[in-house]
């Protein structure tokens, strides 16, 4: 007797599903390449730099006398390490910087929260921050010189003034910021002025000061070289000056280079603090997904 069979037509023959390969597992996505570290492509970066300042004085577009190549360079910039009119310059040029940068970063921190505290001041003070912060500090050389001459208090004249439009921007938007709810409800459980600058307008304020540290700290040390430069006071800037007219270009250029590596640094060791101080805010701890 013979039985029909009502199974359908391919319903007992098993195919390979769809998205998967031919043995039943899903494709294995293509792997991704990591892109190289930051700090490797930036010695890239360095070393093609180098590498072009050693070939263009070869070539007709410059003349070696205005650029020399990168060995002469980096073989002034050798013979400053044992040199001690060096570290002393290099001494003058970070005290300048340092106490510039603390003068500027406490008036601007202390001005900015009394001043983003209470509206009818912030109000009173608007048009005048507006009209003195876009003056450039370099306008200011003269009134130094006159002043104070040729010393550090020249330097430091011009290195607060720029350092502290920095910070103090940066506060008044940081107290801007605080959330007013927060702030109502601070007052709600009867916390004084102080209290509420602490607790409250500090914490928001924190990642402004931050950046308004790093800003100045940049911006402080260009000032101080600059007015060595162009004044004459004790410093890099005032020993580059000194090389450019006695026709010592391989040592200008190493004194150049020494300060592009002063501001490497200072910029590294700000966002080092910067990462330390904040580093409980969601900026730096990354958003959490819930």
């Amino acid at each position: 007797m013979t039985t029909v069979d009502n199974t359908p037509v391919g319903a007992g023959i098993a195919g390979p599903d769809r998205g998967t390969s031919g043995h039943g597992q899903p494709p294995t996505p293509p792997r991704r390449r990591r892109p190289p570290p930051t700090a490797l492509l930036g010695l890239a970066g360095l070393a093609g730099l180098l590498a072009l300042v050693q070939v263009l004085p070869a070539t007709p577009l410059v003349s070696p006398r205005y650029l020399p190549p990168a060995t002469e360079i980096l073989t002034a910039l050798y013979g400053l390490l044992g040199e001690s009119r060096f570290w002393v310059a290099l001494g003058d040029t970070l005290t300048s910087w340092a106490i510039g940068l603390a003068i500027a970063v406490g008036a601007g921190i202390v001005l900015g929260v009394l001043i983003g505290s209470v509206p009818v001041l912030r109000a009173f003070t608007a048009s005048t921050v507006e009209f003195l912060r876009p003056i450039p500090s370099v306008a200011l050389i003269p009134l130094a010189v006159l002043l104070f001459g040729t010393g550090i208090e020249s330097t430091l004249l011009l290195v607060v003034y720029a350092s502290f439009w920095q910070v103090l921007v940066q506060v008044l938007y940081g107290v801007q910021d605080v959330d007013p709810v927060a702030d109502e409800t601070a007052r709600s459980y009867g916390l004084g002025r102080w209290a509420r600058i602490r607790y409250v307008i500090w914490p928001t304020s924190l990642p402004y000061v931050m950046t308004g540290v790093r800003l100045a700290a940049s911006v402080a040390l260009v000032l101080a070289i600059t007015a060595e430069l162009v004044i004459g006071a004790p410093g890099l800037g005032n020993r580059i000056a000194v090389a450019q007219t006695s026709g010592a270009v391989p040592l200008m250029y190493a004194l150049v280079v020494v300060t592009g590596l002063l501001g490497v640094a200072i910029n590294l060791i700000a966002r080092m603090v910067e990462r330390r101080a904040l580093s409980w805010h969601q900026s730096m701890r990354g958003e959490v997904i819930v």
